[in-house]
């Protein structure tokens, strides 16, 4: 293979993931994600959650013929890094240096991740997870700024008479989701400017998780002592700094097999091969291949195997500020803002089933935030559960024919649903607070809840010790409510709706 071409071909296919998962975050008209939703699938802690054993073994496979090419190919955050760190390289070029793997800490922050997602404490594992973090920055801080885009090109084209583009209202839906997406996305910046793949190599516990398969992986990057002149260039440009080039020395725990290292030798001294046994747990200045000291203890062959075995068991386990808008009436008055009102159990999206299952699967991502139509979604602020995508009414409903967040859901938190499915699923329970009524309060004739209610759910009744026969109070169907919020986001009653949905814990079909 030709010195550079495993680097194009890593680099293109980076790319295409990259731009695609992107895209996926950004787009906010439902498209793309009929093209491009495979591509969250088939990430690894999404697959391993949606229990899609077919692509966790297909990702084991292939890093254990080709090592970690899935942290430097398919990952959106591992491929971030490399972008921040390339765009350094070309103001200072040759300046990694090899630095030994700090193991304790990253088998320490897998083992709180593993014990975070089992014990239902999903916040924190969603703050590691690689694929979340990466959805969160997008959905936070690139997704506003493309729709500004998107509505500056709105409001061009209407002044030509064309309506390619439309507007988008851009808001902030969660300000504790906001601050940490935007240090997350500060932090990895800094990260990578200063060492490259820092975060990938210590905090990321995907990485960490497929470090113990990568070290057995069927094809390396080995050096050819007889054509090595100890130049040192491979370990200058190594970003996962886990190339000890004076000492022939190949971290294979650590590599992401991204080519760079085979690009800039001179002398065409690193191959990238099938290599016997593994060279990772080898201390590089005691047992190097060029020191002339091969030895190799029952220590060391000890230490892979319990790794091999770790990472093994740790498979088993894990499976089981926006722009907003004052709204006015005719242009006259401004219309108060609704204040969404203290729900005692949250809502969560129809297809999740129980309130249990989906927080236990839920990596927080909000790629179901971003592509749902209404308005609806937003992350949660409950400390417990923090990011994870809860159901609010303030500016649209859950339309009972859309099925976009089900649609685009890696994990399986969100169940699929067919139109026909999800129209009949109770996710909540209408409920009518009489003393925020305009009919009780002002004596106002309404209706508007039972009007626009797609369930029939609502049916108004004459108020009682009303003279006039012209008032009516809502009486709400349990048996037909299926807790889509229109009657809460209709409501006229200011700032807290006479009629509101608090959630279920087990959903059902009605």
């Amino acid at each position: 293979m030709h010195k550079k071409t495993l680097q194009r071909i890593r680099r293109v296919l980076a790319a295409i993931f990259f731009l695609g998962i992107t895209l996926m975050f950004l787009d906010f008209t439902g498209t793309l994600h009929k093209f491009l939703a495979w591509m969250a699938k088939v990430q690894f802690l999404p697959a391993v959650l949606a229990l899609n054993f077919i692509v966790v073994a297909i990702l084991l496979i292939i890093t254990l013929l080709f090592g970690r090419i899935y942290c430097s190919v398919i990952c959106p955050l591992g491929v971030f890094q490399d972008g921040v760190a390339h765009v350094h390289n070309w103001a200072k070029k040759n300046r990694y240096t090899f630095s030994k793997a700090h193991n304790i800490l990253r088998y320490i922050m897998l083992g709180v991740f593993v014990i975070t997602l089992i014990a239902g404490v999903s916040s924190l594992a969603a703050l590691l997870a690689p694929y979340s973090a990466y959805g969160r920055i997008v959905q936070n801080l690139f997704a506003p700024i493309w729709q500004w885009c998107n509505n500056g090109l709105a409001n061009l084209s209407e002044h030509f008479n064309s309506y390619a583009f439309y507007s988008k209202e851009v808001w902030m839906r969660s300000l504790p989701t906001f601050i940490i997406a935007a240090v997350t996305f500060v932090v990895i910046v800094v990260l990578a400017w200063r060492n490259g793949r820092t975060y990938c190599n210590n905090i990321c516990p995907v990485g960490t998780f497929l470090s113990f398969f990568s070290r057995f992986s069927w094809f390396k990057m080995h050096i050819n002592e007889e054509k090595c002149v100890q130049c040192g260039l491979c370990t200058k440009n190594c970003k996962a700094s886990c190339i000890d080039g004076k000492n022939g020395f190949v971290d294979y725990s650590r590599c992401v097999t991204c080519g760079n290292c085979m690009a800039v030798c001179p002398k065409e001294a690193i191959e990238y091969k099938h290599v016997k046994g593994n060279t990772t747990v080898v201390e590089a200045n005691n047992h190097s291949p060029l020191s002339g000291n091969n030895e190799t203890s029952s220590e060391t062959v000890d230490t892979g195997k319990r790794a091999f075995l770790i990472g093994s068991a740790v498979a088993l386990g894990t499976a089981a500020f926006a722009q907003e808008k004052k709204k006015v009436d005719g242009g006259l008055a401004a219309i108060e803002d609704k204040v969404a009102p203290e729900r005692k159990t949250p809502i969560v999206p129809a297809g999740a089933g129980s309130l249990q299952r989906f927080r236990t699967r839920c990596t927080g991502c909000q790629l179901c935030v971003s592509q749902c139509p209404n308005d609806v979604l937003r992350p949660s602020t409950d400390l417990m559960h923090l990011m994870q995508p809860v159901m609010s009414f303030e500016r649209g409903y859950c339309r009972p024919e859309c099925t976009a967040c089900s649609d685009v859901c890696p994990t399986g938190a969100i169940q699929k649903l067919l139109k026909e499915e999800k129209a009949v699923t109770k996710k909540g329970q209408a409920i009518w607070v009489v003393q925020n009524c305009i009919v009780v309060a002002d004596g106002i004739p309404c209706g508007n809840c039972a009007r626009h209610c797609p369930a029939e759910a609502i049916e108004m009744v004459p108020k009682r010790g009303d003279d006039t026969g012209k008032l009516f109070i809502p009486a709400i169907n349990e048996s037909k409510c299926i807790g889509c919020g229109a009657c809460e986001y209709v409501c006229p009653a200011r700032p807290l709706s006479a009629i509101y949905v608090e959630g279920v814990e087990q959903q059902r079909t009605i």
